[in-house]
């Protein structure tokens, strides 16, 4: 299919069902999971496990690597759906520079809902006790370019659709909207 965005990262705080809707997005729209996680170093996943929030200088650098990454995809010539929490607009800036044509899909849930969530999938090195500094650290992304909100809670299949159906070629759909 002829998509306009190079690349989309699905993003949300804590417990959102990045993983689970990025591996949808993936299926339905033919693109390469990327999970963000997978590329953050050891003293960041040791820092997470022992319930201390990344700052702005633990990610800096697995930003970078997760920007590499998508070029490296796309100039494979697959289409990347990464999954990484970017909850700063400054995050979000670091991607854009590394693919310009980035789309984000924003995975609104309440910190109620998260914290149930992550409290449901045990063996995952972030514990429940860090939701609160995930949402404190959130920049909404609402009227940023190339983004689409979607509530967290609605089907799999559904927001897999939705995304599939805004990925349609630029004349058959706007480029930001929340569903």
């Amino acid at each position: 299919m002829n998509f306009p965005l190079s690349a989309i990262v699905v993003m949300g705080v804590a417990g959102c069902g990045k993983s689970s809707i990025g591996a949808a997005i993936a299926a339905r729209s033919g693109g390469r999971l990327v999970e963000g996680d997978a590329f953050h170093p050891a003293s960041n996943i040791a820092k997470m496990s022992a319930g201390i929030p990344l700052d702005d200088d633990d990610r800096a650098g697995w930003l970078v690597r997760l920007g590499e990454e998508l070029q490296a995809i796309i100039k494979a010539g697959e289409r990347p759906i990464l999954t990484c929490s970017a909850l700063k607009r400054r995050y979000r800036e670091t991607l854009r520079q590394a693919v310009p044509e980035l789309g984000f899909v924003f995975l609104e849930l309440t910190p109620q809902e998260a914290e149930k969530r992550v409290l449901a999938r045990p063996g995952h090195f972030m514990p429940a006790s860090l939701i609160d500094s995930q949402f404190a650290a959130l920049e909404s992304p609402l009227g940023e370019p190339l983004t689409l909100a979607l509530d967290a809670t609605r089907p799999i299949e559904i927001l897999a659709e939705t995304v599939h159906d805004w990925l349609k070629p630029c004349g058959e759909r706007p480029l930001a909207r929340t569903a």
